[in-house]
């Protein structure tokens, strides 16, 4: 089985994490997307954030999709870091082909992550392209450390397979929807 991990406050979830959803099905042959809505991610702050039930119900309603599965299992497992969370995956399920999926501006955000090396040493990564971000994130410092474990995008359907550290960059067309616009009330 080849599942693609995403992850997030998902506050609230929208059409944009369905978009970039599809297009990692697709792309990269998966099974599977699980949506790992986050207890709390620690890196934002817990005022303004809904709860993890109403979370939870925003995702149900916009993946909108049978090989999309929203899931809360970092509560079950109690972990709050990804570096934790994909442990415990590999771990409850060693048999599966885990891809963790992340839009672009998160791979800029990442060197802030805990255990950022570990994660891209821990399983393979696919970068899906998001609004204002576009080639800037090849120039960052995740991106410029792993240069010479990108997979050039024609292949990057064979990412499920690849022994990590492994990434690539998928260039897509861009889907607007932004959780804190939509929590400015725009949409």
């Amino acid at each position: 089985m080849r599942v693609g991990l995403l992850g997030g406050s998902f506050n609230p979830a929208h059409a944009g994490h369905r978009h970039i959803s599809v297009i990692a099905l697709k792309r990269l042959q998966l099974d599977r997307v699980w949506w790992l809505v986050s207890p709390q991610n620690p890196l934002k702050p817990a005022q303004g954030m809904a709860s993890l039930a109403d979370r939870i119900r925003s995702a149900h309603s916009a993946a909108r999709h049978p090989r999309i599965v929203v899931s809360a299992i970092e509560s079950r497992l109690r972990t709050t870091f990804t570096i934790d969370t994909l442990t415990a995956l590999r771990r409850r399920w060693p048999g599966v082909r885990f891809v963790w999926l992340m839009g672009a501006d998160n791979l800029l955000q990442m060197p802030r992550w805990r255990d950022w090396n570990h994660i891209m040493r821990r399983m393979p990564v696919a970068i899906l392209d998001r609004p204002g971000n576009g080639i800037k994130v090849l120039q960052g410092k995740v991106a410029l450390r792993y240069r010479k474990d990108r997979l050039p995008v024609h292949l990057a359907r064979l990412l499920p397979d690849q022994q990590a550290p492994a990434w690539a960059f998928f260039p897509c067309r861009l889907h607007p929807a932004s959780s804190t616009a939509i929590r400015a009330g725009h949409k």
